[in-house]
């Protein structure tokens, strides 16, 4: 804005401000009327635009007081104004350049005294968020352009941690690098939040730097000791609470057996219910904890379930000769652990220097040597714990071993087939008995047929073989293509064995039938050909009608021909 002041009237009151349309007083208003040019009068621009504008508002003023005068003569001097107002700011440059510095003065002098000469600080870094493992050593950076004198601090919430280069804080892991760069080493968990580095002016520039501290998992068992009991048919529950940043994941799985590794996910979160526990699912269930920093960790739950025993056997029938050994086994699964014990005929067995009793793990043995008559017999394991009892039975025995068939089960004839079986006896065997028959059976039922009855006389085995007999015998008149099924049973001097499974075995095809098949191949073939060769006529006769329309048709054209009287135009009209 432009301001004219008159020499003689400062102190008569303010100067007018034009361009805001606000006169202070009407003496003083009147006065700067007087004279446009006067060298009292001192012209104040920041640009010549502003003087334009003091004259043509002046210019204004004064054609409202003059309206008898004509309209142009009032244009002219308002041009001849603005003319002289452009010289005017022109020639009073310095006077006008005086004046601005004059009326800045306050502000100069701020500028000129300030600590980094009127430059304004800058940060030349960036706020950020770090992400670092608890104990690594993190470095938040602060740089700064045009400090000059002023104080950088940095501080963490209300607290003040360094004063440009003084260390205010008394933590031993904080420092500055490199400048005005903060150093924190060894970090913990509690040193995550925002740190601020800030200039201290009136101005109260900062930048912010976000912490965050990222701890790998731990883990522990709920109850600690890691051990649990529950009963067989009930329920239990596993629990396990894990920590770090980011909270970790948490997964379940059961070690296996004897391979020390575990088995595949049986459960996600930190509590995993088993309802209807069974005996199998004892065993060391592992809690793992993940989030990604470091390795994951896993605690050790062991589940013990309790149940009464639970017994198996591998053989229920132990075959044995006199003055032979004979071992009986029971395996046993319990907990509590149980107490087996031993019966022959229903009455408990002590142990003598023939009978001995031994146990390793859960595997139970009954060891009878130079085994006599009265050995044999029927035999209980009986296991005992708080929970209940459990019984299985077996029997010792002289009686021959169940048959085995050795044979394969297919016959290289139609009408015979070669069987062969073995049979463990340690007496000699004195009788054998085969049973055979004939399945008869198409793709809906099979239907068997009726037994067929051999009594056999074994022969003496060899003395290098006082087990193993093995026995073989030729069936004769078979119906050829045909399925057939076989049973052997033994007889020793302590009886007859137990009736060994069911063999089928199969018949080979007759070759004649197999060259019928082939004959009736080849008139089947024969006879389609002979087919092929009378239908050939056939096309021939199917022609006939073809043959006699064309001859109609040429018959028709001669008698046209003929009735033309050989005229060619005639001809070619009737064509």
């Amino acid at each position: 804005m432009c301001v004219t002041v008159n020499e003689s009237s400062r102190s008569a009151g303010p100067a007018t401000v034009i361009g805001s349309g606000k006169t202070s007083n009407k003496r003083s208003s009147s006065h700067n009327r007087g004279s446009v040019a006067s060298s009292s009068s001192r012209c104040q621009p920041a640009t010549t635009v502003n003087c334009f504008s003091r004259f043509i508002s002046r210019a204004g003023h004064r054609q409202q007081k003059q309206n008898s005068a004509p309209r142009m003569p009032s244009l002219v001097r308002v041009a001849t104004l603005v003319v002289l107002a452009s010289c005017c700011c022109l020639s009073r440059m310095p006077t006008t350049d005086a004046a601005i510095s004059n009326r800045g003065s306050s502000s100069s002098k701020g500028l000129s005294s300030s600590p980094n000469n009127g430059l304004v600080p800058r940060f030349t870094s960036r706020g950020h968020t770090y992400r670092a493992v608890v104990g690594d050593t993190l470095v938040l950076p602060c740089e700064v352009e045009n400090l000059g004198t002023l104080v950088l601090l940095w501080r963490r919430g209300s607290n003040v941690l360094t004063a440009s280069q003084l260390m205010v804080t008394r933590d031993e892991r904080v420092r500055l690098v490199n400048g005005y760069n903060l150093e924190i080493s060894e970090l913990e968990p509690q040193d995550a939040g925002d740190y601020v580095c800030q200039i201290s002016d009136k101005i109260n520039k900062d930048q912010v730097h976000t912490v965050e501290i990222l701890v790998p998992p731990s883990v522990r068992a709920i109850p600690p000791s890691g051990q649990l009991t529950a009963r067989k048919g009930g329920a239990v529950t596993l629990e396990c609470k894990a920590s770090g940043n980011p909270v970790p994941s948490i997964y379940w799985t059961k070690k296996q057996s004897g391979a020390g590794k575990s088995s595949a996910k049986i459960g996600e979160g930190p509590i995993l219910t088993l309802e209807r526990v069974e005996r199998q699912q004892a065993g060391v269930y592992q809690c793992t904890a993940d989030n990604n920093v470091g390795e994951a960790v896993t605690v050790d739950m062991r589940l013990d379930v309790l149940y009464p025993p639970d017994i198996s056997v591998d053989k229920s029938w132990i075959h044995s000769g006199e003055g032979f050994e004979a071992q009986l086994e029971c395996i046993v699964h319990a907990d509590p652990q149980p107490t087996v014990s031993w019966y022959q005929n229903s009455f408990p067995i002590q142990p003598t220097d023939r009978r001995t009793m031994s146990s390793r793990g859960n595997r139970h043995t009954l060891t009878i040597r130079h085994v006599q008559q009265e050995d044999f017999g029927n035999y209980s394991c009986v296991a005992d714990n708080t929970l209940g009892r459990s019984k299985k039975y077996m029997e010792v025995s002289g009686r021959p071993g169940p048959a085995e068939f050795v044979s394969t089960p297919w016959s290289r004839l139609p009408d015979s087939y070669n069987l062969t079986w073995k049979v463990e006896s340690y007496p000699p065997l004195l009788e054998v008995r085969l049973l055979y028959r004939k399945l008869m059976m198409n793709e809906t039922f099979q239907q068997p047929g009726r037994w067929h009855d051999v009594i056999l006389t074994p022969s003496p085995r060899p003395l290098s073989e006082p087990l193993t007999h093995v026995m073989a015998f030729t069936l004769r008149g078979l119906l050829p293509a045909s399925v057939y099924e076989a049973i052997v049973q033994a007889k020793n001097r302590y009886g007859w064995n137990e009736v060994s499974d069911i063999f089928q075995f199969y018949t080979q095809r007759i070759s004649s039938d197999l060259h019928s098949e082939e004959m009736q191949v080849a008139s089947s073939t024969s006879r389609s050909g002979a087919t092929s060769l009378h239908r050939r006529p056939s096309s021939a006769v199917t022609a006939w009608p073809c043959l006699l329309v064309l001859t109609a048709a040429a018959t028709l054209l001669s008698r046209r021909l003929l009735t033309s009287g050989g005229n060619g135009d005639s001809l070619q009209r009737n064509l």
